[in-house]
């Protein structure tokens, strides 16, 4: 997987170089216990920890406003059940209609699948390798099944940039209601050995209900102002000592609008090692 680096948080005149540990609370009483009590104002209040993080997330999905498609070498870990998960895979995206095609690396190198919104019975396309491949072929599956869905933590229609930073947007909006919420600003941070990033994390002291993940991070491109990853993290079991990663998803060596056609999102291209 992609090494990284975040380096320090630092203190400063702006977002990217303070170091906030405030814990917000105002339109309802705050307890010892819970603190689960949502402001009745639906508007999260500026003063909030997560205020300038949503907007850094908004601003970030902005950028993408310009991007039609794009390739990149997409790479996850998703803790599925007890075990945590990885892949990675050559991707090509493009916004509309909503296309994707994917060549898988390992454990499921050789892999394609396609899918594209409103063609094929808006079902996906997908193929393996070697014995499996003869025995299967192309196979049709419904995005959502249980076996399109197998080792998958969300559907493919849900991947992208954007539905990527737009979920980090509601989950901040969410917990934005709330208090006990810490943040942090790394602005120095790397990905592999030349992708500079700003990186805002949020995290939680408590387990509440309200609060799906203990810890997140959003990291931002420096040169493109694109969110490329992002990092989700679980609260510590009895006996842990660290939070578990829960799922990751990382863009890299992304070209943006690369041209992409019909033919990029078709299982006849002959690029392509789908059984005709």
């Amino acid at each position: 997987m992609t090494s990284l680096a975040l380096g320090h948080s630092r203190r400063g005149g702006d977002s990217w170089t303070v170091l906030a540990t405030l814990v917000f609370s105002v339109g309802w009483t705050a307890t010892a216990i819970g603190q689960d009590r949502p402001n009745s104002v639906d508007a999260i209040d500026p003063q909030h920890p997560l205020a300038q993080p949503i907007e850094h997330a908004r601003k970030a999905r902005e950028v993408l406003d310009g991007v039609k498609d794009y390739t990149a070498i997409f790479s996850k870990q998703e803790m599925i059940g007890q075990q945590l998960k990885k892949t990675s895979m050559n991707l090509k995206f493009r916004e509309e209609p909503f296309s994707v095609y994917m060549q898988f690396g390992k454990p499921y190198e050789g892999r394609e699948v396609i899918y594209v919104a409103g063609a094929n019975k808006n079902m996906l396309l997908a193929h393996d390798t070697g014995v499996r491949a003869i025995l299967g072929g192309t196979v049709s599956l419904d995005p959502e099944s249980n076996q399109a869905m197998e080792d998958n933590r969300y559907p493919v229609t849900m991947l992208g940039l954007r539905k990527m930073v737009e979920r980090i947007i509601e989950q901040w909006e969410a917990e934005g209601k709330f208090g006990e919420t810490n943040v942090k600003y790394f602005p120095n941070a790397k990905l592999g050995a030349d992708v500079s990033c700003r990186v805002i994390e949020s995290s939680h002291p408590q387990p509440r209900k309200q609060f799906k993940f203990q810890m997140t991070r959003l990291y931002i491109d420096k040169a493109t102002g694109i969110a490329i990853r992002v990092e989700q993290y679980g609260f510590p079991q009895r006996g842990e000592k660290t939070s578990p990663l829960v799922e990751e998803y990382t863009y890299m060596s992304l070209k943006t609008n690369a041209g992409l056609t019909d033919a990029d999102f078709d299982a006849k291209n002959t690029n392509y090692a789908f059984p005709q």
